[in-house]
């Protein structure tokens, strides 16, 4: 039997402006730009896919099953300019074949850099999916499923979760296949404390949709649903489960509507069904831990994430603009909790959406000259550019904050 576990990210981040040296105001983000981006996409993904999803679980009759992880950042854009979708969301999760997942609020790298603000934006996120939606998560993700040995200890440690949705990245599985359930080391593991689950991304099938879907030189497209459901049934016999993570503006942003991917998601739940009879079914991830018992440990000693061809860091860290970027915002963080308590509403609120990856993520070099998914992302002409004018606002905060 195969199951598949379909997890949607669901994220927005808070754009900058454009902010020089000049600028002293304390109002560091794109407002406009922000709510037009919001406004489109909800257009083109957000709105149709939740309909569409909504659509195929009642009629299957709740055997299709999906779940989400929704920054809190995303949720605050939800509320302010794009109110139903939350609605949307809301209905789903009334059916009972959603799940939420467990994330940053601020769909940042904080685990990184501080454990104790790592903590609190977990908790503030799923604050909001309880407040929202009337669920208290069980699996955690991190942000852009960056894991290690000591993420999966430390989820452990705090007790709240069962599994961590994490990638199955070859090097580290060796001959083994992401299509089963796995735990983390036994060394990894605080004392006295429950193995987690790891639930592990088949990429290459996830990727399929994700990246290859509209690729007119990839030598399968086009992708039919009865062909990837073949694909799909071929796990019966070396695994369990099929693990399909993909960002959620893959259905209509990334792959525009007119490439069929609707049409594509609307056939897939009856060809799984139908090309084994009895044999496949849909899981969110808390059944699937429910039904499965791990086969093994996933050993991994350095962190590792579902970005580009090395799933490591190196999309957020690694060059001199990110690394020096990212350790003056988080050295700023003593200063800014204390200048809140002392009366500045809005100054740890706005540190907090200075913390989200995707400003770290525009100032990556690695391909930008190739024009690859990093200058998609991006609303900057470079990397450059996105690090002065993050590094502007940053001068500004670090005055607030009176460093």
């Amino acid at each position: 039997m195969a199951a598949v576990c379909f997890y949607f990210q669901v994220h927005q981040p808070f754009r900058l402006r454009r902010y020089s040296v000049f600028d002293t105001d304390p109002f560091y983000f794109d407002a406009t730009a922000n709510e037009s981006i919001m406004r489109k996409v909800a257009d083109k993904c957000y709105r149709p896919a939740t309909i569409k999803i909504l659509d195929l679980i009642k009629r299957h009759q709740g055997r299709f099953r999906v779940s989400y992880s929704i920054s809190g950042v995303a949720l605050q854009q939800f509320e302010q300019w794009a109110p139903d979708i939350i609605d949307l969301f809301k209905q789903l999760a009334d059916t009972g074949a959603c799940e939420f997942i467990a994330e940053t609020s601020h769909h940042s790298l904080s685990f990184l850099f501080s454990r104790s603000e790592f903590e609190e934006q977990v908790a503030i996120q799923e604050g909001m999916i309880k407040r929202l939606f009337g669920q208290t998560p069980q699996v955690f993700r991190n942000t852009e499923l960056i894991y290690s040995n000591e993420i999966g200890g430390h989820i452990a440690w705090m007790g709240r979760h069962r599994g961590v949705i994490c990638e199955g990245v070859d090097r580290l599985l060796g001959f083994r296949s992401p299509n089963y359930l796995y735990s983390v080391p036994a060394h990894g593991m605080p004392p006295g404390k429950k193995p987690i689950s790891l639930m592990l991304k088949n990429y290459r099938l996830s990727d399929d949709i994700a990246f290859r879907f509209s690729d007119r030189n990839w030598k399968e497209w086009p992708l039919s649903a009865e062909k990837f459901a073949r694909w799909v049934n071929q796990i019966n016999g070396d695994g369990y489960l099929c693990n399909l993570f993909m960002d959620y503006e893959t259905l209509g942003e990334h792959q525009w509507a007119e490439t069929g991917i609707f049409e594509f998601l609307d056939a897939l739940p009856g060809y799984i069904y139908d090309v084994n009879p009895g044999q496949n079914e849909f899981l969110t991830p808390t059944q699937v831990l429910d039904k499965y018992q791990s086969v093994g440990e996933y050993d991994v000693p350095k962190p590792i994430s579902w970005a580009d061809t090395e799933r490591d860091l190196s999309a957020w860290l690694g060059n001199p603009l990110q690394d020096n970027a990212i350790q003056e915002i988080f050295r700023l963080e003593p200063a800014v909790r204390e200048k809140h308590a002392k009366g500045d509403e809005w100054i740890l609120e706005d540190w907090r959406k200075l913390t989200t990856s995707d400003h770290f993520y525009y100032m990556c070099t690695k391909y930008w000259a190739d024009g690859d998914v990093h200058k998609y992302f991006s609303h900057y002409d470079s990397p450059y550019d996105a690090y002065i004018n993050y590094m502007n606002v940053l001068d500004n905060l670090r005055t607030r904050a009176g460093v």
